[in-house]
């Protein structure tokens, strides 16, 4: 399944276009047996966050590497994402692999991304150590994994998404305006468009 969506901007931002891309990386999820969850989850976060004009690409694959690190590597080099934002298959069962595939295509990798989502979510529950998360530079496009499940996704993007529309500056991608109200960017002064 991979469907694309347009979101217009909101009046007033000073961003331009991002590309963002949410795979969904579950067996069943995929087979139809359940429906996905995790990505309408970070939609919501995309929605209410971001005031930049958005194109959202959108799939949702089985727990293979191969298949997952196609999925990325399209995302970033065929469509162009500028983000491409994973969910599901970061514990430690044997299918979990997303960690993997995400090492697999990056040149960098940002530990500081697992880092910090687990150091959020073991305020919640105990089983953050389980979590292999991670985050990593493609080209110009970043990647990172998040949970699988809804309440954890919103748990932790909300606040590692503060230092993604710099990352984003960084490696030469596309100025990510905020909206403040929901998640309040980090940018030096310097960096700053408003």
């Amino acid at each position: 399944m991979d469907t694309q969506t347009i979101i217009q901007g909101i009046n007033g931002n000073c961003g331009d276009l991002a590309r963002i891309g949410i795979i969904t990386v579950s067996d069943r999820a995929s087979s139809g047996e359940y429906q996905d969850e995790g990505g309408p989850a970070i939609l919501q976060f995309f929605k209410e966050a971001i005031v930049s004009p958005l194109e959202i690409n959108y799939s949702c694959i089985a727990d293979d590497q191969v298949m997952i690190e196609r999925e990325i590597i399209r995302m970033c080099d065929d469509l162009g994402c500028s983000v491409v934002v994973t969910t599901g298959g970061t514990g430690p069962a044997s299918r979990d692999v997303t960690p993997e595939a995400t090492v697999a295509v990056c040149s960098k990798i940002l530990d500081g991304f697992g880092e910090q989502m687990r150091a959020i979510s073991l305020q919640y529950v105990p089983t953050a150590i389980l979590s292999r998360q991670i985050g990593g530079i493609r080209g110009s496009s970043l990647v990172f994994n998040l949970p699988g499940r809804p309440k954890s996704i919103r748990e932790t993007i909300d606040e590692i998404w503060r230092a993604v529309p710099y990352c984003v500056d960084l490696i030469g991608g596309p100025y990510i305006d905020m909206n403040d109200t929901v998640c309040q960017a980090f940018r030096p002064r310097e960096s700053r468009r408003r």
